[in-house]
C-alpha cells in the first residue's frame, strides 16, 4: 500500500472487516467473561443482585475495550511512518463535528446508565431493615474479630458469629483502635470500621455453611491474619448453639 492509498479514507469494505472483528471479539470476550467464576458462593440474598451488575458491567465494557483496541491497532498499522517517510506531513485536518459529538455522547448515555443502574441497587441494599431485625455487634481489634449478639433482649457475647439461615440480620460494626473493614466475601458487602463511629449494613444469609470473614482494610502488620469465619446453621442448631 503506497503512502498516497494509505493517506485515503478507509474504504467500506475495510469497516466491515473491522465491525466484524469487534462483533467477534465482543462475544468472545463476553462469552468467556461470563463463564469464569469470579466470585464465591452466594451467600445472602443480596449476592446474585451484585453478581448481575458485574455481569452487566461485563458486557457493556467488553465490546467498548475490542473496538477501541481494534481501531488503535489498525491505525497504528495503515497510518504508521516507513522508512523514507520522516519528512512527509500529513494532510491538515480540521475535523469532525458529527463524529466527536457521537462518541461523546454515547459514553455519556452509557455512565448515566449504568450510574442509574448502581444507585438503584445501591438503594435497595440499604433498605432499612424490618422492625425487630437481629442486631450482630461486630468490633475489630488489632487483629480479630469479637461478636455480640442482641438475642430478645439478651446479649451474647462470642469469639465467633453463628447466625440462622433466612433470617435477616443488622451489623453494627465498631473499632476498637484503627480503621478495619468487616467483609464476608459470600454475602458480597462490606463496610468500614471506623474509630469514633458504628457503621452498618444489613443481609439475610440464604447458603447453609462457613463463609470467611476477612478484614479488607490495611490495618497494620498483623492484618493477613485478621480471620473469622461465620457459620450459618439452621435455626434448630442456631437455638443449640444460643442454649450453650
Amino acid at each position: 500500500m503506497d503512502a498516497e492509498t494509505r493517506r485515503g479514507p478507509v474504504s467500506g469494505r475495510t469497516w466491515a472487516k473491522l465491525v466484524g472483528i469487534v462483533l467477534a471479539s465482543s462475544l468472545v470476550g463476553i462469552a468467556i467473561g461470563l463463564g469464569l467464576d469470579w466470585f464465591p458462593t452466594q451467600g445472602a440474598t443480596v449476592s446474585h443482585k451484585i453478581d448481575t451488575f458485574w455481569d452487566v458491567l461485563l458486557i457493556v465494557s467488553i465490546p467498548i475495550f475490542c473496538a477501541v483496541t481494534t481501531i488503535v491497532g489498525y491505525s497504528v498499522y495503515r497510518w504508521r511512518m516507513r522508512p523514507g517517510e520522516e519528512r512527509i506531513d500529513g494532510p491538515p485536518i480540521h475535523g469532525n463535528t458529527r463524529l466527536e459529538v457521537i462518541w461523546t455522547a454515547i459514553p455519556s448515555v452509557i455512565i448515566a446508565g449504568l450510574c442509574a443502574y448502581a444507585v438503584i441497587l445501591l438503594l435497595d441494599i440499604q433498605e432499612s431493615p424490618a422492625k425487630g431485625t437481629r442486631v450482630v455487634d461486630v468490633t475489630g481489634q488489632q487483629f480479630a474479630w469479637t461478636f455480640k449478639v442482641d438475642e430478645g433482649g439478651r446479649a451474647v457475647n462470642a469469639s465467633r458469629l453463628v447466625l440462622p439461615i433466612g433470617e435477616p440480620v443488622e451489623f453494627h460494626v465498631r473499632t476498637k483502635d484503627v480503621l478495619h473493614d468487616f467483609w464476608v466475601p459470600a454475602f458480597r458487602l462490606k463496610v468500614d470500621a471506623v474509630p469514633g463511629i458504628t457503621t452498618k449494613y444489613a443481609i439475610t444469609p440464604s447458603k447453609l455453611g462457613r463463609f470467611d470473614i476477612v478484614c479488607a482494610e490495611l490495618c497494620g502488620l498483623g492484618h493477613a491474619y485478621m480471620r473469622q469465619y461465620v457459620n450459618v446453621v439452621s435455626r434448630e442448631r442456631y437455638d443449640r448453639w444460643l442454649q450453650a
